[in-house]
């Protein structure tokens, strides 16, 4: 293996850590064997401190966060008034403060939305820029007590967040089987200990072979498996993200009426690329049954095991024993699909 960082293409995300050292596929191996360790240390961090914390974010997002004692964590999501994903929030609960972990870039506007909802609460809003996120392929806190965001059990094969219900059942509807596992934590570290945190890990791994991972588990992230118009209820986010039975919050109005009266328009799939083309689609890519287009590329990824795969967003009402064509800048691609939230 290359010691080397190679950097993502220009333009993506992740451009500001390392894509891999020289080989994803054995990265890949690794990390499933639980060894290594990938740089997320361009992921934005934010601190919210004071003691109505728990009680002002749990009024405003999706997850029920009364009970959070220190050491605990949550996948959290802000919503817009009509209930589409605007925030991903990886949150921290230490005793003192809440840390959050959200996507790179996200940071600045996360603060200013929350700033502007403080009213007469006690809390502060603080950007921490000393912190870095660094993730392993773990399913426990770290032992020396750095805050760690774990992977919800509904990702990793563990325990499913409690989630409750409403008159439209429970969380179990939407996902009743995950393609595969993603077991991980992400460990918040000062920024100096970057280097050192990845040079014990066993051997580092690069942002390719974590989403190849997240990929195949079909597990959602902000900007790939979502658009402007992201229903939590299309991706498998109700659950792990969304608690049915709390209070109200932003969005809670359209969670609710999709819960309880329909379905989503939309749903999230696992696509197998025919890998005789030696053809990766692009994210945003258009998916088709036939000629007609029915959806888009969220996450593409070569799987060390699977080959070729892509996360897609197809309209729910599609076959979903259809086979699906990928139109790619390279030329049309078949795919079989596997179905992860149900039609």
């Amino acid at each position: 293996m290359s010691a080397q960082p190679i950097p993502a293409p220009p333009g993506s995300v992740d451009a500001a850590v390392p894509w891999h050292y020289g080989d994803p596929h054995a990265e890949q191996r690794r990390l499933e064997a639980g060894v290594g360790a990938v740089d997320l240390s361009h992921r934005d961090v934010v601190a919210i401190t004071g003691a109505d914390r728990l009680t002002w974010l749990h009024s405003l997002t999706t997850a029920h966060l009364l009970d959070l004692a220190p050491g605990d964590s949550r996948l959290v999501l802000i919503l817009s008034p009509h209930g589409h994903v605007e925030h991903e929030l990886h949150l921290v609960e230490t005793g003192e403060q809440v840390l959050v972990c959200v996507e790179p870039g996200t940071g600045e506007a996360l603060r200013a939305y929350l700033d502007a909802m403080r009213f007469l609460m006690r809390v502060e809003v603080l950007p921490r820029p000393d912190l870095a996120v660094v993730w392993e392929p773990v399913a426990a806190a770290d032992p020396h007590g750095a805050p760690t965001w774990l992977v919800p059990g509904d990702y990793r094969g563990g325990q499913p967040t409690p989630a409750g219900a409403d008159r439209g059942g429970d969380a179990s509807r939407y996902v009743a089987r995950r393609p595969a596992a993603l077991v991980g934590r992400e460990v918040l570290v000062p920024r100096e200990a970057v280097a050192a945190r990845l040079a014990g890990s066993g051997g580092p791994a690069g942002t390719w072979a974590l989403e190849a991972l997240r990929a195949a588990a079909a597990v959602p992230r902000l900007g790939f498996e979502t658009d402007h118009r992201t229903l939590p209820h299309e991706v498998g986010w109700i659950g792990a993200g969304v608690h049915l039975a709390k209070g109200c919050y932003r969005g809670q109005e359209a969670v609710a009426r999709v819960h309880n009266l329909g379905r989503p328009p939309r749903r999230l799939a696992l696509a197998h690329l025919d890998g005789s083309a030696n053809v990766l689609p692009a994210h945003g890519d258009a998916v088709l049954v036939g000629e007609r287009v029915v959806g888009w590329v969220a996450t593409p990824a070569r799987h060390h095991e699977l080959g070729p795969i892509a996360t897609v967003v197809v309209k729910r009402a599609i076959d979903p024993t259809a086979d699906l064509v990928v139109r790619t800048a390279d030329g049309d691609v078949v795919a079989g699909q596997e179905v992860v939230v149900a039609p």
